[in-house]
């Protein structure tokens, strides 16, 4: 079952992220001193005694704007509303009841959902503040003065979301929920491939790079399985970089990558592998991250001849050499072409990044390589190999135990790690092996 849905919604730059932060307890959404910084519908989890709900941070809501971006930041803002069960609106005590704020709660008013006040920027402890008393003209009666900085009000407005929630249902646990991150520099089309998933306008999509700030999570499931789509902004190079919502927007994707099972990461067709995409790739394979290479914009390449998809995964494994164990999938979002590929090797790639190979089958393995091909030698002394095993998962994680680890040579290291992928697949996924010489102790 679903959980119960509460919408923070409300004019822009009255500290709608800061009390969803405080409400999940983490620094989900992007604070910032500046009006629309916040996009896209934010999710994530809150409980209050005892009972688990998700909260929905929306966009400011400007009601009679004539730009596109705020046009779009009012729908994502009416979708939230929409699949709310309940919600809260917030408003500024600083600056008084201006006319965006009578437009919104007009507007929430003629939704028929519970509404709640919360005027916050009430940071002072002692009697109310008497600058409170002019939000109930809004017509809204359950006011609750709160300080999205210091907590202050927020137990009995959360008090008041349980009481306006539907009863309770059995939650399932959803830990076979793949969380998929989807990476790239700007304007690749990752937000385009997660309204194609979805088949709804989840996230904005624009031409202008850096659309998407934050890292934004939605819950998908098919035949194939569960899956946490986190779409996230796109990364350019530091040196282009200097507004601080772009820095971080970069520390939420480098998050975003480190809590995913897998990671998509997205190539301009037309452009191919540029060096940004190298570091971008190069995070989710430090990371350890089962990966998909995946080909953008597939429609736009002009004058494909029958080699063409060849000499350009060839082009691209050229440029990402280091991810030789990533399958690569060309694709298009906007026409939707290849797409439903995506789930099929999304679950191969988890599946081995995963793993879990016997020791037994380790060591004939590795019997077979060291007699294939002799273990190096370094001043007369031979490298000996005594076994292996694996010690963890997610990426697969190899110890070899042998006499000396400075005869070990990287290059044996690769070969005995081609071996193992030949016999065992282990494709799209890192591999990570650790060496430890007689003596050592093993953890």
């Amino acid at each position: 079952m679903a959980k119960p849905l509460v919408a923070i919604v409300g004019r822009p730059n009255v500290g709608k992220s800061m009390l969803f932060n405080k409400l999940t307890g983490q620094r989900t959404s992007i604070v910032e001193d500046t009006p629309g910084v916040t996009r896209d519908r934010i999710y994530g989890d809150c409980e209050w005694c005892g009972r688990q709900f998700s909260l929905v941070d929306t966009g400011g809501i400007e009601p009679g704007t004539d730009s596109d971006m705020l046009k779009f930041m009012r729908r994502q803002a009416e979708i939230g509303i929409e699949l709310a069960d309940c919600i809260v609106m917030v408003a500024d005590v600083r600056t008084g009841v201006t006319a965006a704020d009578v437009d919104v709660a007009t507007m929430l008013r003629k939704s028929g959902k519970p509404v709640a006040l919360a005027v916050n920027k009430c940071d002072s402890v002692g009697p109310v503040n008497p600058d409170v008393y002019e939000f109930y003209g809004l017509g809204i009666g359950d006011l609750f003065e709160v300080s999205a900085v210091h907590g202050h009000g927020t137990g009995d407005l959360l008090d008041w979301c349980l009481e306006n929630m539907p009863d309770e249902a059995v939650d399932e646990e959803e830990d076979d929920v793949i969380k998929v991150a989807i990476v790239g520099k700007p304007n690749v089309g990752k937000s385009s491939l997660l309204n194609r998933i979805l088949g709804e306008e989840r996230v904005i999509v624009s031409n202008v790079a850096g659309t998407t700030r934050d890292a934004i999570d939605s819950y998908f499931e098919n035949a194939s399985g569960k899956y946490c789509f986190i779409d996230t902004a796109g990364m350019r190079r530091k040196s282009k970089v200097d507004d601080a919502i772009e820095k971080y927007s970069n520390m939420r994707t480098i998050n975003a990558i480190e809590r995913a099972d897998v990671c998509l990461v997205l190539v301009d067709a037309n452009e191919g592998v540029t060096e940004q995409d190298t570091k971008i790739a190069g995070l989710v394979h430090e990371a350890g991250k089962a990966a998909i290479i995946v080909v953008n914009k597939w429609d736009a390449v002009e004058d494909k001849e029958t080699n063409t998809m060849r000499d350009k995964e060839a082009a691209v494994r050229d440029g990402l050499s280091y991810m030789t164990y990533a399958p690569v999938v060309f694709l298009s979002a906007l026409t939707g072409q290849r797409v439903d590929k995506l789930f099929s090797v999304i679950q191969e790639v988890h599946t081995q990044n995963t793993s879990r190979i016997t020791t037994g089958a380790l060591n004939s393995i590795l019997a077979e390589a060291t007699a294939r091909v002799q273990p190096p030698t370094d001043k007369g002394r031979r490298l000996k190999i005594y076994y292996m095993t694996q010690a963890g998962t997610k990426p697969p994680h190899f110890v070899i135990f042998c006499n000396d680890a400075r005869l070990f040579h990287f290059s044996y290291q690769r070969y005995l790690e081609n071996q193992i992928r030949e016999v065992f697949g282990l494709k799209g996924t890192p591999v990570r092996i650790t060496i430890r010489q007689k003596g050592d102790k093993e953890e």
